[in-house]
């Protein structure tokens, strides 16, 4: 199964996601668990996803990240 891509993403993408951890706040320490996860080399289903880090919730789709939601944001998708 392929993995969730973090490099090499599309510029607009890439920027989008950095736009968003601006406008959410997302404190450090949520940062590093998301590295953490990251390094974990997430697999990357088929569909919309999401993962719950508490604070925040990063939302993708197939091995793309796509946006990050406020806790209490509904995210559609398997959980992962």
């Amino acid at each position: 199964m392929p993995r969730i891509q973090w490099d090499d993403l599309p510029v607009a993408l890439r920027d989008h996601l950095f736009e968003r951890v601006r406008q959410r706040q997302i404190a450090a320490e949520d940062l590093y668990a998301l590295k953490v996860w990251r390094e974990s080399g997430p697999v990357a289903p088929d569909g919309p996803w999401f993962r719950d880090f508490g604070s925040f919730k990063l939302c993708g789709e197939g091995r793309y990240p796509k946006t990050f939601l406020l806790r209490g944001q509904v995210a559609r998708g398997q959980e992962i």
